[in-house]
């Protein structure tokens, strides 16, 4: 079963190479969809695909990469649109 998921990571997690990490991750998942810094210091990410990887990236996300320190995550879960066909960071 296909979904999709937007998430927004608040923590340390700007200027820790959370996006390029969330990326390989997806890429490495076969997940679909975005992510990108927000200006209020989160991070947000939209994630498509088999609901079985979509929720291991949500997963990642509670962690992120090594430098992080992720201290909450929300997630609205979305119809999947299927919209995507890679996954890259936005600017």
């Amino acid at each position: 079963m296909k979904t999709r998921v937007h998430v927004y990571i608040s923590g340390k997690v700007q200027g820790v190479f959370f996006r390029a990490a969330t990326r390989d991750e997806a890429k490495k998942k076969g997940v679909t969809g975005w992510v990108k810094n927000l200006r209020d210091g989160r991070v947000e990410a939209v994630f498509e695909g088999e609901k079985k990887k979509v929720d291991e990236m949500i997963q990642f996300c509670h962690e992120g990469p090594r430098q992080a320190n992720v201290t909450d995550i929300k997630i609205e879960r979305e119809n999947y649109q299927g919209e995507f066909s890679t996954f890259r960071v936005r600017y």
